[in-house]
């Protein structure tokens, strides 16, 4: 067949080829980054589409507008004016198919062949893979455990002068990493200085377990004058509501906004306008504080007790940073005591011993560490992930 040359540039994820080994029984896996279903609030979602069915079948069952559900986008301005972001209006946000449509927007609006764009090394797989759809150049600027390093940072966006710089500032994935505020302050300095977009993805901002982060970089431009125009902001309900409403959002300036807004009437016309008005009645109920206090609370125990369980089972063949929120743990190999170094042999390895987690390496666009991988915390529960991290001593 004669597949547009832009394939050429991509390959499938190497997460869902791995779910592909994930059939044998008994397999404890910490490959995923999806949230665990026993803590969606069903009953919540159910009386929230029966309020959308009852209420409003129309709106909840016709076809809508490309920009979303008015009463979600209110709900959603009114989401972000509770975590900081000031003066946000309905109209300055579009709703989208998941965060992922977010960011295939900005892809489709922004990137042309050969343009350049700066993410974090290592970020989110779908990411790259997406920006080198539409033939990105793709740089990767390095991180510490407070997030991208901005001096590198600036060096690149002088050298390379991208399209847009992307992060995932607060508990990215893969790297669980926080970016201080004294990094975002700086960041959004760089954006009005350079004059250069920076795409903030923020899906497990709301995922912390002790003290809350900073606020997002959309919630502090507002400190930093000029810098809210060169800011779009990308949420998600899919870790903290459910990942099969398939609801997030982008907030960006208007021409973005109406250019995304256009490339995606030619994707699916409108987001569901059934998850859309069923994630509006859930957010107008009041039911998210608790939600949230919830996850947080039982995401933090298993984040603990795997912390734990490494320190025992792994000892100084490892090493990682505990995350303070999200779901996952980024680790690196150091092969101490003659234990094997590289995270693909270890992989194989671990399965055989009936445990998964994903090497590393995908997630960098260049350079790879071949001696890091990533964990996922949120499906198993704390027995489970002593059980799986005691296997993965065994792999060794």
């Amino acid at each position: 067949m004669p597949f547009a040359s832009r394939l050429d540039n991509v390959e499938t994820s190497a997460i869902r080829e791995l779910f592909k080994l994930l059939g044998k029984p008994g397999i404890i896996s910490f490959a995923g980054g999806f949230p665990d279903s026993a803590m969606f609030d069903v009953e919540g979602l159910r009386e929230a589409s029966q309020k959308a069915l009852s209420e409003e079948p129309g709106g909840a069952l016709q076809y809508g507008a490309t920009e979303g559900y008015e009463p979600l986008r209110a709900q959603l301005a009114a989401f972000e004016r509770s975590k900081g972001v000031a003066d946000i209006e309905p109209q300055q946000l579009i709703v989208t198919t998941g965060s992922q449509q977010a960011l295939d927007l900005i892809g489709k609006t922004m990137v042309g062949p050969g343009d350049k764009v700066i993410v974090e090394g290592p970020t989110f797989l779908a990411t790259i893979q997406c920006f080198r759809l539409y033939g990105a150049d793709i740089q990767s600027a390095p991180i510490d455990a407070q997030g991208v390093q901005v001096d590198r940072l600036e060096q690149m966006i002088v050298e390379h002068r991208p399209k847009f710089v992307y992060l995932i500032p607060t508990f990215g994935n893969p790297s669980g990493a926080l970016l201080s505020l004294e990094r975002r302050r700086r960041i959004l300095e760089l954006a009005v200085k350079h004059q250069v977009l920076v795409v903030e993805d923020d899906p497990y901002g709301d995922l912390y377990f002790g003290e809350a982060p900073p606020p997002s970089m959309l919630a502090l431009s507002s400190e930093v004058p000029g810098s809210r125009e060169w800011i779009a902001h990308c949420g998600s309900m899919s870790k903290v509501l459910s990942p099969g409403l398939r609801v997030g959002w982008l907030v960006a300036q208007p021409e973005l906004l109406a250019k995304a807004t256009m490339c995606k009437q030619f994707s699916d016309a409108h987001t569901s306008t059934f998850a859309q008005a069923t994630a509006a009645q859930y957010l107008k109920s009041g039911r998210m504080p608790a939600t949230l206090a919830n996850v947080r609370r039982k995401y933090a125990e298993r984040s603990h007790a795997m912390a734990q369980a490494l320190r025992r089972e792994l000892g100084d063949a490892i090493e990682f940073t505990e995350p303070q929120g999200g779901l996952f743990f980024w680790a690196r190999l150091t092969g101490a005591g003659g234990k094997v170094r590289d995270a693909g042999e270890f992989a194989s390895r671990a399965i055989e011993q009936g445990v998964a987690f994903v090497p590393g390496a995908p997630f960098f666009a260049k350079d790879a560490d071949p001696a890091t991988l990533r964990l996922s915390f949120a499906t198993a529960d704390v027995e489970k992930i002593r059980e799986g991290v005691a296997r993965l001593g065994r792999a060794l």
